[in-house]
């Protein structure tokens, strides 16, 4: 167990008492989700079905790559490290004999807010520190269940999304079966009765928050393309719409990883306490496995998913996506496997210097991730450089290894002369209610 700094008062995590290969983990879980969120900060609707279903094309493989090895799997070890988390804030406060519920409670009520800040004011609707805040409010409350409970839960939260999910799938199947109908209506002529209207209207209200037409696409870019206001009023009533309406869908899969995170860190498997047959194992199941189970999702999604409109009619045809039972196992596989690989690559010391790197960029994490929005919004959006539905998909990645080089060199030199990141500081400040030492 890492060692702990008596204090007097309630303080930050010290750096003798931190566990540098979460550090390196949350790191990499960090860069890795840029990967997934660039196309939503500058690819318009309909931008993928270009290439999605062309294997001649480059992009269609680069697609391919990161859906099998990174998609999902990054936010799944960034939950599963935040999960390990609560349990080093609570430890670093209980062993100096703090009370740590206030504390954390507040922590994660700033979490929140910075949350909607992050999806209100720099305008990205992707943003997980809200959902965040309110899954380790949640995840406190379990931080003393026994490990193993922990994880046999895995299965059914993983099963409880699942079936939230098709809840949702459902409800919005319903809703188009009866759009259709009305429509068959409506072209031959017939006069609509009450319900078809409200049939229409409720497909309408789906085409402007979640599923939008084609021309409604195209006055979504015009609006992605312009100022400020124009660009916020197009966007905040679907972040609304996400940590609301959709929070209780949301929820089950962040709540999930958590958990194991939990879990994981009990068991001594982010120290590196396992053996290294024991790491190698879960290397050799999680690839066996997982590497099958996510080719064949993505070999379906290739042979049923092609464009909105054949989604949409297989959905009117098909009332329960089987197929998505898969996700949360390979995942859950895939990310396992990968996290065993680089805990195995750290005590090995093999590219040390990077690791060390990957580590200050994961105890910047907040300040990492908010930089990702500044400039991808910056670039990206129309009151910015105005890239917006400029770039090929392969050119993409190009800002993304920019921004990683960018935060590989700038997180070590701001921790050799600073104690925390700009936000880092700012959070634990809030949270302590105090100003904390920022100079070395």
């Amino acid at each position: 167990m890492p060692e702990t700094t008596i204090a007097t008062v309630p303080a930050p995590v010290a750096e003798t008492s931190r566990v540098k290969v979460i550090d390196a983990l949350r790191g990499v879980a960090l860069l890795g989700i840029l990967l997934m969120n660039i196309p939503g900060f500058s690819m318009p609707n309909y931008s993928f079905e270009s290439f999605k279903n062309d294997p001649s094309q480059f992009n269609f493989w680069l697609m391919t790559f990161i859906e099998i090895v990174f998609e999902g799997k990054m936010r799944a070890m960034f939950g599963m490290v935040f999960g390990a988390g609560v349990l080093l804030f609570v430890a670093s406060k209980e062993e100096n004999g703090k009370p740590a519920h206030l504390l954390f409670y507040r922590r994660m009520l700033w979490l929140v807010l910075f949350g909607l800040i992050h999806a209100h004011l720099i305008l990205w609707i992707g943003d997980i520190l809200y959902l965040y805040g309110i899954c380790g409010m949640l995840v406190y409350l379990l931080r003393n269940v026994k490990p193993r409970y922990l994880a046999m839960a895995l299965p059914l939260v993983a099963i409880t999304d699942f079936a939230s999910g098709t809840w949702n799938y459902q409800s919005i199947r319903a809703k188009r079966i009866a759009y259709s109908d009305a429509k068959r209506a409506e072209a031959a002529h017939l006069q609509l009765t009450e319900t078809q209207a409200k049939a229409l209207a409720d497909w309408r209200e789906i085409e402007t928050s979640m599923i939008p037409n084609r021309e409604d696409a195209k006055q979504n870019t015009a609006k992605m393309k312009s100022g400020y206001s124009t660009v916020a009023g197009y966007l905040r009533p679907i972040a609304v719409q996400i940590q609301t309406k959709y929070l209780p869908i949301e929820i089950w899969d962040s709540l999930a990883l958590m958990m194991l995170g939990l879990a994981l860190y009990r068991w001594g498997f982010f120290a590196g306490a396992w053996s290294r047959q024991d790491y190698l194992k879960v290397v050799g199941v999680g690839y066996g496995l997982g590497l099958p189970l996510v080719m064949f999702s993505a070999y379906y999604g290739f042979r049923n998913f092609s464009t909105v409109e054949a989604n949409l009619a297989l959905m009117e045809q098909v009332p329960i996506q089987w197929i998505g039972l898969i996700y949360p196992f390979q995942r859950l596989l895939l990310v396992m496997a990968h996290a065993s690989a680089l805990i195995l690559l750290y005590q090995a010391g093999t590219a040390r210097r990077l690791f060390q790197r990957l580590e200050a960029v994961g105890q910047m994490a907040f300040t990492n991730y908010i930089m990702h929005s500044v400039i991808c919004t910056l670039f990206f959006f129309g009151y910015g450089l105005n890239f917006y539905g400029e770039l090929a998909y392969y050119q993409l990645y190009y800002l993304v290894a920019a921004i990683w080089i960018l935060q590989l060199i700038l997180s070590p030199i701001w921790l050799g002369l600073f104690r925390f990141g700009p936000l880092e500081w700012m959070w634990r400040s809030l949270t302590y209610w105090r100003l904390q030492p920022m100079r070395r």
